[in-house]
């Protein structure tokens, strides 16, 4: 196969499936858009939103990849999910709709990626989605992805509620609106109970024009360079090595994993570190695979003192059938509900704007096992997850070899700067005073995780090293801007590579506060719209 498109896409995840959409779309254009995975997004796994428990460590659609040891999380290797299957990590995530804060956006435009201020994105966030929640001046209400709000389907929700405003947090009713602060009910990209991803909503629509063709099954190994522009890809599929030509523009919205290591694998990166690794540099991009941030936090666990509180009976035995059965006829119930029902967001101190940390709070507990994998506890029980909004701690992700099929070197730098361990031990002291206000109070029998023997700041923070973990976030290694480290020019485009783009949440300067799947989607989006008006 050596077929021509006018444009290529590599990864049809929460950005390169709308890009895709985008540019085949208006009919002019021929598009092919590349996905390593196999699946579909119709498989039952990933419609019915409770399929996440069944798809976190599934190397069928599930890269299933480990960082590098790491001596900021006590030298423990750490796992970092991510989707192979059409719709990328958009048909394997959480479902939670988030897209961060004014001043995130506001940020990357003060760092001189013009047009990616708030105002400038916002359009596009309303263009994405449908939905009844909030105002119209911060909502869409005809977009292509639903947004709902989080059933409550135990009496947990509202003693969490409850004990959250009594620890001064007020009820927001829309935390994508004006301002994050406060306690909520999560948004999920979850309409009727069942997952909406970016191949349903964006991929098959426009599948039926016929000018945009997916190739699923398709490793791309590297990109074809002639001198500094870019002309094609070189791809795996099964056992065979195929090439495709672009007439006009190659895409990689590969995730902030693979985008560097194929741009690496292409001789694009910093040339020492390409030397070392047998890889000959054509073009000298020193920030590749920097500037990696991720979402770090750790678990708190109580125990509740009496039952009808925990779902965990609703995920075991012959509760778990009728849970199904009643999916099957209803599309609700525990099977149609996203991760992480409750949301507070808070602030480490008085002088925060906004929210600089954030809660999420569950009525059950998780545990892991080595041949049962990840499964619900039979403890009756909650958690609450404590995170930091917006780290400042940057890791990297590197090649180890000129293999395209080896997994890079993902290593991780978690909780280095003190305003990091500063905000995450709030994080902590903030849901235990929740957990102490009357109502939910009353309904705890004990703290389990840390423990009452973890107190000081110094605990916390070790314990967070010992047990720590992120929400599976990575982003910033083809960072966008001006900078001798910037990867992307604020269109996108490759500095010093014509015909190439970047498109997906690696783009990203500073992580937002905020899940990636939905700001992914608007990234794809606005990229497709650079590149129409480009090729006009």
């Amino acid at each position: 196969m050596e077929e021509t498109f006018d444009y290529i896409v590599v990864g049809s995840g929460s950005a390169g499936g709308p890009l895709a959409a985008g540019l085949a779309a208006n009919g002019r254009y021929k598009v092919a858009l590349l996905e390593a995975g196999h699946l579909d997004h119709r498989h039952p796994y990933s419609r019915v939103p409770a399929g996440i428990a069944y798809m976190i460590d599934n190397p069928a659609m599930n890269w299933c990849r480990h960082a590098e040891p790491s001596p900021d999380m006590a030298g423990r290797s750490f796992y970092l999910p991510s989707g192979k299957m059409l719709g990328g990590s958009s048909s394997i995530n959480g479902m939670i709709y988030n897209r961060g804060q004014k001043d995130d956006y506001n940020g990357w435009a003060q760092m001189g990626c013009t047009g990616w201020s708030y105002e400038d994105v916002l359009p596009y966030f309303k263009r994405l989605e449908s939905t009844d929640i909030g105002e119209d001046r911060y909502r869409g209400r005809t977009g292509p992805v639903r947004v709902t709000q989080g059933e409550k389907y135990s009496p947990f929700f509202d003693l969490f509620t409850e004990a959250a405003k009594a620890a001064g947090f007020p009820e927001n009713p829309d935390y994508s609106g004006d301002g994050q602060y406060g306690v909520s009910m999560a948004q999920n990209t979850i309409s009727r109970g069942m997952r909406q991803s970016t191949a349903s909503q964006f991929i098959a629509p426009v599948m039926r024009q016929g000018n945009l063709r997916v190739i699923r099954g398709a490793h791309v190994t590297r990109l074809l360079l002639d001198g500094k522009r870019c002309i094609g890809v070189t791809f795996r599929q099964g056992d065979q090595t195929k090439q495709l030509k672009a007439a006009r523009e190659v895409v990689l919205s590969a995730g902030t994993i693979a985008s560097p290591q194929i741009l690496e694998l292409s001789g694009i990166g910093n040339p020492d570190f390409l030397a070392r690794h047998g890889v000959e540099a054509a073009h000298s991009l020193p920030g590749v695979g920097e500037n990696m941030r991720d979402h770090y936090g750790c678990t708190l666990e109580w125990e509740f003192n009496r039952k009808g509180l925990s779902m965990a009976d609703r995920g075991r035995g012959l509760r778990l059938m009728r849970e199904v059965m009643s999916y099957g006829l209803t599309r609700k119930g525990f099977l149609s509900q996203g991760w992480a029902t409750m949301r507070v967001f808070g602030k480490s101190h008085s002088g925060v704007e906004d929210t600089d940390l954030a809660l999420m709070a569950n009525p059950y507990l998780v545990r892991s096992d080595p041949v049962k994998g990840r499964y619900m506890a039979p403890e009756q029980g909650f958690f609450i997850y404590a995170q930091i909004q917006r780290p400042e701690s940057k890791g990297s992700i590197h090649i180890k070899s000129a293999d395209p099929l080896a997994n890079p070197a993902i290593n991780y730098r978690v909780l280095t700067t003190e305003t990091d361990r500063r905000i995450l031990v709030a994080a902590v002291q903030e849901a235990r005073r929740i957990a102490k206000q009357a109502p939910l109070a009353q309904s705890i029998k004990a703290e389990l995780l840390p423990g009452r023997d973890i107190h000081s700041a110094d605990e916390i923070i070790d314990y967070a090293r010992r047990t720590g973990g992120t929400t599976f976030h990575p982003v910033g290694t083809c960072k966008m801007g001006v900078d001798a480290m910037a990867v992307v020019d604020p269109r996108l485009r490759v500095h010093g590579i014509s015909g190439l783009r970047v498109a997906d949440v690696s783009i990203m300067p500073m992580i937002i506060s905020g899940n990636t799947s939905v700001p992914g989607m608007m990234i794809g989006t606005r990229c497709a719209e650079m590149m129409l008006e480009d090729a006009a």
